[in-house]
């Protein structure tokens, strides 16, 4: 081996130099290639026949590029720049314009909190990147992104990436209730306000969820019993109860809290939950959860704990076929030190490979509703290239490979580790590292592998935030998993961490959506998306009131002569009472309709008044109500709580039968998957009728496009079918006229999502009363043999502003899901 003098270059025997230079010298580096660029000059020489000038075609374009645009926004860029400088300086001696002040609050990443605008509606901390490409519009309290910039088309690109591709949506603006008790405590907080209550699960299911292993979905409800009103979806997580035991262990010696099952009232466990709740209704839902700690703290005594945690902590929804795979990319577990958490500690990548989180199970074993906890590098520093990751470009601690591996952890001691930053209050979220700090180290590790001396790496630059880290808590829900919904996965994270994840999911070729795409995928795999499928809630009457108003005032807008005729926004759900009645008045004592009709609209309402059955428990109880009908509906897996009704008409008959009558006056309402027979597009609105039997028969039979084989109103009586009697109150319009009559169908329900372009098998969400739908299935069946009968129930439904009536196979959700209907997508 022979070696130079200055000892730079070190040479193999017969071999090249395996290192370069620490020093170039640039004249004697350009005086050695002085042949070369003399050659390369008479070459280019010679084809310009000496002529250097530039061309004449090309001299105008090249004079006028100074006065583009581009060179104008060039320079306001660096005016901008130049006063934020003089911010940071501390220099306010002119004020900054509202443009400078507002790029810079919304590129700070503070630990908590949300910026917020001049009238106080927040911004989510992804709100520039959606701005830039998105319609914007204020919902609940924050700027939120409606769809992309259009007409609000677009929806089959959408569909495609949600079957073949990866979707992502920014959904911090579901916030978390943290409540904090004993474990008896929280247990009938939840059976008191959820539905499906957390004790009406199967025991293995029920202990999955009191440990931690995974979620719950459920409605919750306010606390006014007997009859309470719905409020959200939401969902519930419990705090790990494996780190209870282990504290417990380490202080006391003694386990006090056990996995798996409920504890008695002789020893009481401190348990910690958390409840996310949709922003439209998170109000409503925090003074429920607030009502009931205090009813626990009157009755039993006991202190129970209700925090919000708004501000905290983000949740990135993920969902297609491709979802893990890219969660595979991006997701890379950090070895943590015991001492220090934040501190991330590299292993030699001679020894050992970076492997991914997911890599540590497989999505065909992971469960539904399971949750999983890691550390997790920042995805800025793992290198894009497949095959640079033998090194990351990250200063790091360095730590030898023996030390490194002596500290490596356990994925339980890993989780437990997750778990104490998200639930211990002591324990701070550290931000993420500054995009400058990691942009100056990335160039000093590019200088170093290029053996370049960098003046400025002698001055080590030091980060103006106090404190900060490199590797980020998080925990990963696996959705539910359905028959047509797309895999999916929820990201919760700190929420000074939004910013580097979207980033970095994004530039992995995730498409981001809004809420107009979001709702889109959500028809198409036949999931309720709130608030809009949901009118039981007061969000939804809110959210639907908003868009009436909007409607109206673009209505108003158009001259009178093309000003289209009002349609009732919320639909008028009172008035399926209507049809109840008819049906009723027709099998007791077939009095005048007229009579009858007049007598119900009159004390008809625009307000929902009924109930929405979302469990087979629920849906049972209802129909076992109606003891005189003979309602074919069989809710799938559903209990049969007969014996309890029978136990309760013993004990007090008086009562019972009071609560019977009370609630076979009330609306019962089922969703309803709606499929067009053979042709229609059913629309937002829409308005779900009752078919006779020669109705069904002309629409199965006809084939021609005449008004032979249609089922039709009068074009005169489609804008008065329903009428306005006060602002916000509309009731159906029973005609006197005989012939009109005939032609005139009763509503036993309503569209509320349409039909979405792009989809493979067309369907819409209706919501229909339950009663109705079981008498027009004992009326379907009643002349066909038991192999002839479908699942499915014939019905008409007929768009707001249309004169036909499409014939429609309507499926109940609640036949063919398992036990409940509360999954909201």
């Amino acid at each position: 081996m022979a070696t130079t003098t200055n000892g730079n270059i070190k040479k193999r025997d017969g071999g090249l130099s395996s290192l370069a230079p620490r020093k170039i010298n640039v004249q004697k580096f350009s005086e050695a290639r002085a042949a070369e660029l003399e050659a390369l000059h008479s070459i280019v020489s010679d084809r310009l026949n000496k002529d250097f000038r530039s061309k004449r075609n090309k001299r105008r374009r090249t004079n006028s590029y100074n006065n583009q645009p581009a060179k104008r926004r060039n320079i306001k860029r660096q005016k901008s720049e130049s006063l934020i400088g003089q911010a940071a300086r501390g220099d306010h001696e002119t004020k900054l314009p509202r443009r400078v002040r507002r790029r810079m609050q919304l590129k700070e990443n503070p630990e908590s909190g949300f910026s917020t605008s001049g009238d106080g509606t927040k911004r989510l901390r992804t709100h520039v990147w959606h701005a830039k490409r998105f319609t914007m519009t204020k919902l609940w309290g924050f700027h939120l992104p409606l769809g992309l910039h259009g007409r609000g088309r677009g929806s089959r690109d959408v569909l495609k990436q949600s079957r073949q591709g990866v979707l992502i949506h920014d959904a911090s603006y579901h916030i978390a209730v943290q409540l904090e008790g004993p474990e008896v405590s929280l247990l009938s907080i939840l059976n008191m306000l959820l539905e499906p209550s957390p004790s009406s699960h199967s025991k293995e299911v029920f202990d999955s969820i009191l440990t931690g292993r995974s979620y719950g979905n459920a409605m919750l409800y306010h606390v006014k019993p007997p009859v309470s009103q719905v409020i959200a979806p939401v969902i519930y997580m419990w705090r790990p109860s494996e780190l209870l035991k282990r504290r417990d262990e380490e202080e006391d010696g003694v386990c006090i809290g056990t996995d798996g099952e409920v504890s008695n009232a002789d020893h009481v466990d401190f348990r910690k939950l958390w409840v996310w709740i949709h922003a439209s209704s998170f109000s409503e839902g925090y003074a429920s959860l607030k009502v009931a700690c205090q009813n626990q703290m009157n009755e039993r005594g006991v202190s129970v704990d209700c925090v919000s945690l708004e501000g905290q902590l983000a949740k990135l929804e993920i969902f297609g076929p491709k979802a893990f795979h890219l969660l595979q990319k991006t997701l890379h577990p950090a070895t943590i030190s015991s001492e220090d958490p934040s501190v991330l500690r590299k292993c030699s990548m001679e020894n050992a490979e970076v492997k991914m989180v997911t890599d540590l199970y497989k999505e065909e074993i992971i469960s539904s509703c399971a949750i999983l906890a890691q550390f997790v590098m920042d995805p800025r520093l793992i290198p894009n290239s497949p095959r640079d990751d033998s090194t990351v470009s990250v200063q790091t601690a360095k730590v030898e490979p023996t030390e490194s591996l002596e500290i490596t952890k356990t994925d339980a001691e890993m989780s437990t580790e997750v778990f104490k930053c998200f639930w211990d209050a002591d324990c701070d979220l550290t931000p993420p590292e500054e995009e400058n700090m990691l942009c100056w180290e990335k160039h000093q590790s590019r200088m170093d592998s290029l053996c370049l001396d960098n003046p400025a790496a002698e001055v080590p630059k030091v980060s103006r935030r106090p404190r900060s880290s490199r590797s980020c808590p998080l925990l990963l829900l696996k959705h539910k998993k359905l028959e047509n919904a797309p895999t999916g996965w929820s990201l919760i994270l700190p929420l000074s961490w939004i910013k580097v994840f979207w980033n970095a999911f994004l530039s992995k070729g995730a498409h981001a959506i809004g809420q107009r795409e979001k709702r889109w995928v959500s028809c198409d795999a036949g999931l309720p998306f709130f608030p809009s499928d949901f009118p039981d809630c007061k969000a939804y009457s809110t959210f639907t009131l908003g868009e009436a108003a909007e409607l109206e005032e673009k209505a108003q807008r158009r001259p009178p002569a093309i000003r289209p005729f009002r349609i009732p926004i919320p639909p008028p759900w009172s008035s399926i009472h209507v049809t109840r009645s008819f049906g009723e008045s027709s099998n007791e004592n077939h009095t005048s309709n007229e009579t009858n009709s007049t007598e119900i609209s009159s004390s008809c309402v625009n307000l929902f008044d009924g109930i929405v059955a979302r469990t087979s428990d629920s849906l049972t109880t209802v129909l076992q109500t109606f003891t005189s009908d003979n309602l074919l509906l069989c809710p799938h897996n559903a209990s049969k709580p007969s014996t309890d009704v029978k136990k309760m008409v013993q004990e007090d008959e008086t009562k019972v039968r009071a609560q019977i009558h009370e609630n076979s006056n009330k609306l019962c309402l089922v969703r309803v998957l709606l499929h067009a027979f053979k042709e229609g597009s059913f629309e937002e609105g829409a308005v779900v009728c009752a078919p006779s039997l020669a109705d069904i028969s002309l629409l199965k039979s006809s084939c021609s496009e005449g008004e032979e084989g249609r089922v039709t109103i009068p074009q005169s009586s489609v804008s008065s079918y329903f009428q306005e009697q006060t602002p916000g109150t509309w009731e159906v319009n029973v005609p006197e006229d005989t012939m009109t009559k005939q032609s005139h169908r009763l509503p036993i329900g309503f569209v509320t999502t349409g039909f979405v372009r792009g989809s493979k098998k067309q369907k819409a969400e209706a919501f229909c009363d339950a009663v109705l739908l079981g008498r027009l299935r004992d009326e379907q069946w009643r002349e066909k043999d038991v192999k002839r009968r479908k699942k499915e129930i014939y019905v008409l439904v007929r768009n707001l502003r249309s004169c036909a009536f499409r014939l429609a196979l309507a499926t109940i959700v609640l036949e063919q899901q398992e036990s409940s209907d509360v999954y909201c997508f």
